[in-house]
């Protein structure tokens, strides 16, 4: 993941980074931190969450079910059936990061 973060400019990088730990802050103890689809990944039994940083936004896939399960929250952000855009020139929802990674942990125990 490192290698993938560092390939971004500064800027791009320190919101990578907070999403990173806001994420690890969450997860289990014996999540895998990987790539997977050429993004970051976390996997717990199976996988959690992706993320990937993009020209102008963060890209969050929780699955379906998560954003289903945070309409109100999510309502002032696009997206579609699985992905959410997080724009860059706005404050990275971490909170909001941390509650969706926590529904997806508990859907998946």
């Amino acid at each position: 993941m490192e290698e993938y973060i560092a390939s971004f400019p500064e800027p791009t990088q320190k919101i990578l980074r907070e999403v990173l730990t806001a994420i690890r802050s969450v997860v289990p103890e014996g999540t895998e931190e990987i790539m997977s689809y050429g993004m970051p990944t976390f996997k717990w039994k199976k996988n959690i969450v992706h993320f990937a940083a993009w020209n102008k936004h963060l890209g969050f896939y929780p699955t379906p079910s998560a954003i289903r399960a945070f309409p109100t929250e999510l309502s002032a952000f696009e997206g579609s059936k699985g992905a959410i855009k997080f724009p860059f020139e706005k404050p990275m929802p971490l909170d909001l990061i941390k509650e969706m990674v926590k529904f997806r942990v508990k859907e998946i125990s």
